[in-house]
């Protein structure tokens, strides 16, 4: 065996450089103009386009509460209707006896913070702790003989 005897062995092929030097003439396989033709064409992908056409939550209008601060969580709501229904006379309301009863769920394994309004009538005395309430419904439950703690 003499050097000029040996063959290259099959499958070594690079990937040809085109529009280098002079051969394969102007557009060199490329085609004509456009994106395509250009050196180091790159196409957008469509899900940025997407996302770039999603709108952003701006500004203080309306919707202040969420675009300034969007962690906040509104209370959850309990009417003096459900109160009548549930609780006995003289009964402790609290957020966590309102879970325990189910009335309200809690979040992410969290006691919900809790409002209290004054829909409906209120007959029993009722002592409120750890809970917002309404004008409306403390006056109710003061008017019973109930406490707002």
């Amino acid at each position: 065996m003499q050097l000029h005897n040996i063959k290259k062995s099959s499958g070594i092929t690079t990937a040809r450089r085109i529009g280098r030097g002079g051969k394969r003439g102007k557009t060199s396989g490329k085609g004509h103009k456009g994106q395509k033709s250009r050196a180091g064409h790159k196409i957008r992908p469509a899900e940025r386009d997407m996302i770039k056409r999603l709108p952003k939550l701006r500004g203080h209008g309306k919707n202040r509460s969420r675009t300034v601060n969007p962690d906040k969580v509104a209370p959850s709501v309990v009417n003096l209707s459900v109160l009548e229904v549930h609780f006995a006379d003289g009964d402790r309301v609290s957020p966590k006896a309102l879970v325990v009863k189910k009335l309200v769920n809690t979040l992410s394994g969290r006691v919900p913070k809790m409002k209290i309004l004054g829909f409906g009538t209120l007959t029993k005395k009722l002592t409120i702790a750890e809970c917002e309430v309404s004008k409306s419904a403390k006056e109710a439950i003061e008017k019973v003989g109930g406490k707002v703690l």
